[in-house]
């Protein structure tokens, strides 16, 4: 190559990450310079796989001969896409453009349209197609660590489930693991190692089912509840299943990941003038399980608040049950916004709609306050049955202090009673 062409760094971009193509070392720099992290995508690939696809061997063994590294879409990535000014392609979606890079220093005007890709629609299906790999296997090493960190022991929680529908998700991670691992040591999915695979995906279409189901049903548990007291107890239990089921999800989806993985690979390999196609349609089958896990759990959320809510009205009268509820809420919700994250759900969910306990605590008490300094009736005013064991004077703020504090004495002796 001339230097020109060893200078020329090529980007592709879509909506889950940023592709680095080019000189290895002109890669290197390029990645160093803007200070993003990347994984290696895979452009050895591209020679064997298009052997067979017209006007693609050629340009499968040069782009081969580079270096390709994926960086996922972040703030940072997307600002740099937006510095290079990439433009879009009409036909395959993909924002696309080449800058020159001499010396580590990125000069002159973004280029539109690499010549070596777009003058090879298969070669730049392949390479999209291999973007879209990494994007999931950056989604598979991350629920890896949230299954790491939310049980070191999850493996044996979900082995030590006796529902049918779990033991045949356990049964297809041993299938696909291993077919990974064959991948991996090949370099391609075989039709052999295909034909153990297939058959996996409705298996775990059902176990997400079935996953989903569960955890209805735990929300069902607060929703039933008429005493603060047996909402508490299955608060407590709600808190730890939520857990074990968003486990169970987060390995399906994970799987279903790999599986697609896999596919991609296979077709590439069987099929590589379909690959942009079935790229983009497993993208779109992708997105909407996303979109059914995001709206169950989200609708499990409301009414795990909703119970909250409810409880934080119990506070004066019930101030350990109520902070009991309110404290597992807030530990699911919690729970659900990071096994969102770990799937690229979006839900704008910054914080939680459950009101803390103390807060709720110290909203009851300055009402109190009001209630000793302004002499309004303190059972008017919070509407809270019950509140008239609470007596206040018209004329002193110590006396509604003190009968805030003996309200709360009675009831938590009247709760270990």
């Amino acid at each position: 190559m001339s230097s020109t062409v060893d200078n020329e760094i090529q980007l592709i971009s879509d909506e889950d990450g940023l592709a680095v193509i080019g000189d290895p070392t002109a890669v290197e720099r390029f990645l160093a310079s803007e200070g993003l992290p990347s994984r290696d995508l895979g452009l050895q690939r591209l020679r064997p796989a298009l052997v067979h696809a017209a006007g693609a061997v050629q340009a499968g063994s040069e782009i081969a001969a580079n270096s390709g590294r994926w960086v996922k879409m972040t703030e940072e990535s997307v600002q740099l896409v937006k510095k290079y000014g990439l433009m879009k392609s009409s036909t395959t979606g993909l924002n696309l453009g080449v800058v020159q890079a001499h010396g580590g220093q990125i000069k002159g005007i973004v280029q539109f349209a690499p010549k070596l890709l777009t003058a090879n629609p298969a070669a730049l299906a392949a390479a999209a197609a291999f973007m879209q790999q990494a994007a999931m296997q950056q989604t598979l090493d991350e629920i890896t660590d949230y299954l790491a960190i939310i049980d070191e022991k999850v493996d044996d929680i979900l082995r030590a489930q006796k529902d049918a529908a779990l033991a045949d998700m356990i049964g297809v991670d041993f299938v696909i693991e291993e077919a990974m691992t064959v991948r991996d040591q090949v370099g391609r999915v075989s039709e052999v190692t295909w034909s153990k695979v297939q058959a996996t995906s409705a298996t775990l279409a059902r176990t997400q089912g079935y996953a989903l189901r569960q955890l209805d049903a735990l929300a069902e548990k607060v929703d039933r509840k008429a005493k603060i007291g047996d909402l508490a107890k299955a608060s407590k239990e709600v808190e730890t299943k939520v857990q074990e089921w968003l486990a169970v999800l987060a390995r399906c989806f994970q799987l279903q990941d790999a599986i697609a993985v896999l596919e991609l690979d296979r077709v590439l390999d069987a099929s590589p003038d379909e690959l942009d196609r079935h790229r983009i349609g497993l993208r779109a089958a992708r997105q909407n399980r996303l979109e059914l896990i995001s709206q169950s759990t989200e609708h499990m959320l409301a009414r795990i608040d909703a119970a909250a809510k409810w409880a934080n009205t119990k506070v004066l009268l019930h101030p350990n049950s109520s902070r009991s509820v309110v404290h597992s809420s807030n530990h699911v919700a919690t729970g659900v916004i990071d096994f969102h994250g770990r799937l690229g759900i979006d839900t704008g969910r910054e914080s939680l709609e459950a009101q803390r306990w103390l807060d709720a605590v110290g909203g009851v008490k300055d009402k109190v306050l009001e209630t000793g300094a302004d002499g309004v009736d303190a059972a008017k005013n919070l509407g809270n049955e019950g509140i008239d064991r609470v007596r206040l004077t018209k004329d002193k703020l110590s006396n509604g202090v003190r009968a805030f504090r003996q309200a709360i004495r009675d009831d938590e002796r009247g709760e270990e009673s």
